[in-house]
């Protein structure tokens, strides 16, 4: 049998490596899953009033919005290697700084009514929180950089829905650990574990090898030499596009194809409060609530890696569409259910359709991303990803407060339909990436 050329030893090596993304993915994911539910507990236990431990549990997605800038001047400089391993650390940092200040809640001093005795200590845990959220978005940008060089076009749908799914994985496991660890350790107990996960992703991220990238394209250029692959050449440092070259650059793609990114996430954080709030509607009992929202998460964790082989085989638009074709109907269902079987098979609908879009928003931007200036680009992607997740909660409590949670919940279906519309016309049919990166390469300008 004659042996691989060294152009498929070198793309060997590179899948490899790519695959080293996914162990610290899930250890990072079970962290933040462990401490995610007891943010908004911890919040009531500081003093705070009900709306304002609601708005703490925001800090988390704001922080990931206004970093999403530095976090690609950081990847577009230092590599995503080390750019994972920096936000993994800065979220163990902010984890830890969580179970300090929650630690001796039992001796805390909460002043009824809402007050709080100690704000020194409150202002220490919302800056954790804001912490946590600030790494979340130079990781994630860093691992889905990572894996837009390392896998070719042919299978990046497939990584990205991959790593989304181990995303969903950990997010999905870290409760329960989270839960073991309060039991013994009180509410601290969660932020204990996540700091003590968290660590071990970054410890993970070490074992990353830097990715060798020919030219100017987005990555860890010429910074190290990968296993069985020859050195590259050196990162350009004049002339590398800024975040506003990009932007103008990429205005077209960012005003439609971004509209139906925006959507998508916006879908996706407003399942999190609509399955809650509409059990509360029908009178249901927590426990009814959670099971529904447990049979929506286990359709979405299945459907993960169907719909990555699905994007691969027949292209982007026949996953972006039905995607937000059935997150609109689930939504539309939910608004119109009013028997507890119709609500969980609404709710059951809207994982099926959150998980057949798994890894869709990674691999288009994956996809747009120009070979130049790659970090930048997913840096204003992400932007528009997080301000989708900002913007769905908030769309259903306004038109809530006006006209009634029905039509808060029916507006995100008509949103979920806009954005379905969008994806139709910009997505092109059939198989492969929606664009070349280097047909999209950025001129810096002068």
């Amino acid at each position: 049998m004659s042996s691989p050329t060294p152009a498929t030893r070198s793309r060997l090596g590179d899948l490899r490596g790519a695959f080293q993304i996914y162990a610290p993915s899930v250890v990072y994911a079970i962290g933040l899953g462990a401490m995610t539910p007891a943010i908004a507990s911890a919040a009531l236990a500081l003093g705070l009033t009900t709306a304002q431990a609601a708005a703490v549990v925001v800090l988390v997605g704001l922080g990931s919005l206004v970093a999403n800038g530095p976090a690609s001047l950081l990847a577009a400089r230092a590599g995503e290697r080390l750019t994972m391993i920096v936000s993994a650390v800065l979220g163990t940092a902010g984890a830890g700084l969580a179970w300090g200040t929650t630690a001796a809640l039992a001796s805390a001093a909460v002043v009824p009514g809402g007050g709080v005795s100690e704000p020194g200590r409150l202002a220490l845990f919302l800056l954790a929180v804001l912490l946590v959220g600030v790494a979340g978005a130079g990781f994630n940008l860093a691992r889905q950089a990572y894996l837009a060089v390392a896998i070719p076009a042919t299978h990046r749908a497939r990584a990205m829905s991959t790593l989304g799914g181990t995303i969903r994985i950990g997010v999905f496991s870290g409760p329960f650990l989270g839960a073991a660890a309060q039991a013994g350790l009180g509410l601290s107990g969660a932020f204990a574990a996540a700091t003590a996960t968290m660590a071990a992703g970054a410890v993970l991220c070490l074992r990353i090898r830097e990715l060798t990238v020919p030219g100017e394209t987005a990555g860890v250029a010429a910074r190290g030499t990968a296993a069985g692959a020859g050195g590259g050449a050196p990162r350009v440092g004049q002339g590398r596009p800024r975040v506003a070259d990009v932007a103008r650059a990429q205005r077209g793609v960012l005003l439609t194809a971004g509209f139906g990114v925006m959507a998508v996430s916006a879908a996706r954080a407003a399942r999190n409060a609509v399955i809650p709030l509409w059990a509360a509607h029908l009178g249901l009992d927590p426990a009814a609530a959670s099971l529904a929202f447990g049979l929506a998460g286990a359709a979405d964790l299945l459907l993960f890696y169907p719909s990555g082989r699905l994007m691969d085989r027949y292209g982007r638009r026949a996953v972006a569409v039905p995607c937000l074709a059935l997150l609109g109907a689930g939504f539309l269902a939910v608004s119109l259910s009013a028997h507890p079987l119709a609500f969980a098979a609404a709710a059951l609908l809207l994982g099926i359709g959150n998980g057949f879009g798994s890894g869709i928003v990674m691999t288009l931007g994956a996809d747009y991303s120009p070979a130049n200036a790659r970090p930048q680009f997913l840096g204003l992607w992400r932007s528009m990803s997080d301000a989708g997740m900002l913007a769905g909660p908030l769309l259903v409590s306004l038109v809530t407060a006006a006209a009634g949670l029905a039509w808060g919940v029916g507006a995100l279906a008509a949103v979920c339909a806009a954005g379905a519309v969008v994806f139709r016309i910009v997505l092109p049919a059939g198989p492969g990436a929606v664009a070349e990166p280097a047909d999209v390469a950025v001129r810096p300008r002068a």
